[in-house]
């Protein structure tokens, strides 16, 4: 290469002087360039790899967590459930149990009103009977004394006593006015069989001594057709409560009660209910 020969005189005035312009990157440059270049951007990239790794790893990390509190939340839940539906299994048993209690309840209550009921008109039914068997007694009793009196009246010979029979009226008649006390046979005081076994036994006849006994020791005989020294009973036959001595004119000689002791009465204060002869 031939090199240019410029003569000094027609050089220019800043031929000396470094030209101002940049220089020319050379190849070199530009490779290092882009490399550098290259080498921020494979940074850049590995930093947002490393964030978005970072993120990932800080998601990854809190995700137990929420796991693990939406299983606490769930079993909560799941245990609510269970109470309530164990609350409503324990409602629902109870009222059962109180609408059979109520209803066992009034069925009892039905049951007492019928029984009340049954029980009230039987006593009725009793009061009834016993008011009709009184007002029959009652009526038998007054046609009794009514056929006694008139038999006393017409009849000489319940009037009269002989023999063993007027031993017997005269040894009740002896003995009014004692007490009476319950078991006594006398001589100072006497219950109403004692009196009437101790007359009889005067005249040699020993009588039983309660007056259930008493009452079937002799002939049943009518009360219109009454003799002196006869035996009255009060009571039915054989289970009499009650015995007296008949002295005549519809007159009778009884040991009758701790208060009024041995008296003598009409028939019509007391109608007996029959009458047995011993004599």
């Amino acid at each position: 290469m031939e090199e240019s020969l410029i003569p000094v005189g027609l050089m220019s005035h800043t031929a000396h002087i470094r030209s101002h312009r940049k220089p020319r990157r050379s190849a070199t440059t530009n490779i290092a360039v882009r490399a550098g270049v290259a080498g921020g951007v494979l940074s850049m990239a590995a930093a947002g790899a490393a964030s978005a790794n970072a993120a990932e790893t800080t998601q990854t990390l809190q995700l137990p967590t929420l796991t693990a509190d939406l299983s606490a939340q769930v079993a909560q839940s799941a245990e609510a459930t269970q109470q309530a539906a164990a609350n409503y299994q324990l409602q629902a048993e109870r009222d059962t149990a109180a609408a059979n209690a109520a209803k066992q309840a009034k069925a009892d209550l039905a049951d007492a009103k019928k029984k009340a009921e049954a029980k009230k008109k039987a006593q009725e039914t009793a009061r009834k009977d016993a008011a009709a068997r009184a007002a029959s007694r009652s009526a038998e009793r007054t046609t009794l004394a009514s056929a006694a009196t008139t038999s006393a009246s017409t009849s000489t010979s319940s009037s009269t006593a002989t023999g063993s029979a007027a031993a017997v009226v005269a040894f009740v008649k002896a003995q009014i006015g004692k007490s009476y006390v319950l078991g006594a046979t006398g001589p100072s005081a006497y219950d109403c069989s004692g009196l009437v076994g101790a007359a009889f036994k005067q005249v040699g006849i020993s009588l039983p001594r309660v007056s259930q006994d008493q009452s079937t020791a002799g002939t049943q005989v009518s009360l219109s057709n009454l003799q002196a020294g006869d035996i009255l009973y009060w009571g039915s036959a054989g289970s009499a409560y009650h015995v007296a001595v008949y002295v005549g004119d519809g007159m009778f000689v009884g040991a009758q009660n701790p208060s009024t002791g041995i008296v003598e009465r009409p028939l019509s204060y007391d109608m007996p209910t029959g009458a047995v002869r011993v004599l």
